[in-house]
C-alpha cells in the first residue's frame, strides 16, 4: 500500500529534517509512528501526501511515487489519501453532517463545492459515517458546540467519506484528555479496521500507541530506531527513542 524509501528533508533554512527513512505499510494495517517533539514525524506524515515536499528518496502509494506526480495526478492522489489533523480543521459555524460531506469536495467541480451540491446518496452516507462515529443525535450540531473529542470523530467522518484507500492521522489526540483520547482511538481503530482502511497515526503516548497498533515504528532524531510489533517495544527501546532513564520509562508505562 505505502513504501517510504530512503526519504530525507531539508528545509530551506538548512534544518534537516529527516534522514534516510524507509519503511513500508500494509494493506488494513494500524501503525503508530512515536517519537518526542522535534523528531520528524509530522514530516514524514505530511511528506507523504506533499503537503510538505522531500529533498530526496521515493514515496510510492498503490504504486505511484507520490513525489514525482503532477499536480492533477496529486489531486486524485489525495482523494484516496483521508487526513485527520490534531486541530480538527473543521468549519466550526457549519454542522457535523456538513463537515463530513467536506470529505467530497475533491471529487466535486469548483462550483460545485461552492455551492455544497451533494447527491441524496452521499447525504445518507455522511449520516451513516456519523453513526459509526457515535454522533448520529449530534448530525445537525454545530461543530463549536462540540467537545474536542466530538470534533476529532467528525474529523474521522469526514476523512472516510473520501472513500480513501490510507488515512493519516498526524496528532489526533494531542489536544484530548485521557477519556476522550481513548474514545476517539477506538472509533478509529475500529472504523478503519471494519472498512479495511490502512491507517497510519502520529502519537506522543506510548500506551496508546501500545494498546491500538497493529505495528510501531519508532523516530529519533529524523532516523527510524525501531520498527516492529508493540510486543517488542520494551523498556529499554522506549527510552532508546525518548533518550529517557530505562527504569523510569518502564515505571511510566506499566
Amino acid at each position: 500500500m505505502l513504501q517510504v524509501k530512503n526519504v530525507s528533508k531539508t528545509y530551506e533554512n538548512g534544518r534537516k529534517a529527516l534522514y534516510d527513512i524507509s519503511f513500508d505499510v500494509s494493506p488494513g494495517e494500524f501503525v503508530s509512528i512515536i517519537g518526542p517533539s522535534g523528531a520528524g514525524k509530522s514530516t514524514i506524515m505530511r511528506g507523504i501526501n506533499q503537503l510538505i515536499p522531500i529533498t530526496s528518496g521515493e514515496i510510492v502509494f498503490d504504486g505511484q511515487n507520490v513525489a514525482l506526480a503532477s499536480k492533477a495526478e496529486l489531486r486524485r492522489i489525495r482523494r484516496r489519501i483521508g487526513m485527520i489533523f490534531q486541530h480538527y480543521n473543521l468549519v466550526y459555524r457549519l454542522t457535523a453532517v456538513e463537515n463530513v460531506l467536506h470529505g467530497r469536495l475533491g471529487y466535486k467541480s469548483t462550483l460545485s463545492g461552492v455551492l455544497g451540491r451533494y447527491t441524496e446518496q452521499e447525504k445518507e452516507e455522511a449520516f451513516l459515517l456519523l453513526q459509526k462515529v457515535g454522533l448520529e443525535d449530534f448530525a445537525y450540531a454545530r461543530c463549536d458546540q462540540l467537545s474536542g473529542g466530538q470534533k476529532q470523530r467528525v474529523g474521522i467522518a469526514r476523512a472516510l467519506m473520501q472513500h480513501p484507500s490510507l488515512i493519516l492521522c498526524d496528532e489526533p489526540i494531542a489536544s484530548l484528555d485521557p477519556q476522550s483520547s481513548e474514545t476517539v482511538m477506538t472509533y478509529l481503530r475500529d472504523v478503519t479496521k471494519q472498512i479495511g482502511i490502512t491507517c497510519l497515526v502520529n502519537l506522543h503516548q506510548v500506551e496508546i500507541a501500545i494498546a491500538y497498533s497493529d505495528r510501531i515504528i519508532g523516530v529519533k532524531e529524523g532516523r527510524v530506531v525501531f520498527d516492529g510489533a508493540p510486543g517488542e517495544l520494551t523498556g529499554e527501546r522506549i527510552a532508546e527513542i525518548y533518550h529517557a532513564n530505562p527504569q523510569a520509562v518502564g515505571e511510566e508505562t506499566a
